[in-house]
């Protein structure tokens, strides 16, 4: 658990604006905890206890399956939360959640959580709005699997982690690292698919390499989610 001193050093000097003041009223029961890239927050089958708020840094969501496929659920980044199942009687993990950098989450227990929510309304309201819009892009998620092709996921996946960043209103904008292994297992299919579109995106001037990817997020758009 971390100490008081730390705490305060990671609450002050790199927790995300928004996450801060959204659980400004919650004091027991919630903790500032820090993990280097590739650590587990939390694995499949662990006990769901708690509820995450990710301050700085990136977390991988995903399941595996009894034959040991691994599927990405989602990449959750500043401003996100994840683990909300232990909210409604989800009684172990049924996701595991890993540390894609260097992160700091809030922690914040299950009771604490539960007695915030009844007790404090604007934290309830603005909590709701962001289930809300995570309920949107689950939804926006499944019909992108069922509707389009691995082409067309791949650019939205894309557009999505250029989000986590918050640069989505520029034309050029840096992605976080990630491998051609994870985005395959975020688009469902293969990593040589991903290469190949990666490939053929580079060509069209849709996306360039500069030392990090850089996502030409209009024409990307226009050019690929708009055909």
């Amino acid at each position: 658990m971390p100490t008081a001193k730390n705490a305060a050093k990671a609450t002050s000097a790199s927790a995300d604006p928004y996450v801060t003041v959204l659980l400004q009223g919650i004091s027991d029961g919630k903790h500032v905890v820090s993990l280097r890239k590739g650590k587990k927050v939390f694995a499949q089958g662990d006990s769901a206890d708690a509820i995450y708020f990710v301050q700085t840094g990136r977390v991988k969501v995903s399941v595996v399956s009894s034959g040991g496929k691994e599927a990405v659920l989602a990449m959750v980044g500043p401003h996100g939360f994840f683990g909300e199942g232990a909210l409604v009687g989800q009684s172990v993990r049924m996701s595991t959640a890993t540390t894609m950098e260097p992160v700091t989450v809030f922690r914040v227990e299950k009771r604490t959580m539960l007695r915030a929510l009844h007790a404090q309304p604007d934290f309830s309201e603005k909590f709701m709005a962001s289930l809300l819009k995570r309920n949107i892009d689950l939804e926006e998620d499944l019909c992108d699997q069922l509707f389009n092709h691995s082409e067309k996921r791949l650019a939205r996946v894309l557009l999505k982690l250029v989000r986590l960043r918050e640069h989505e209103a520029l034309p050029d904008a840096p992605i976080p690292a990630v491998s051609h292994e994870i985005l395959a297992e975020m688009v469902g299919t293969t990593r040589s698919r991903i290469t190949h579109f990666m490939n053929k995106f580079r060509k069209m001037g849709l996306i360039k390499y500069n030392g990090h990817l850089i996502v030409r997020t209009e024409l990307l758009t226009d050019v690929v989610l708009h055909d």
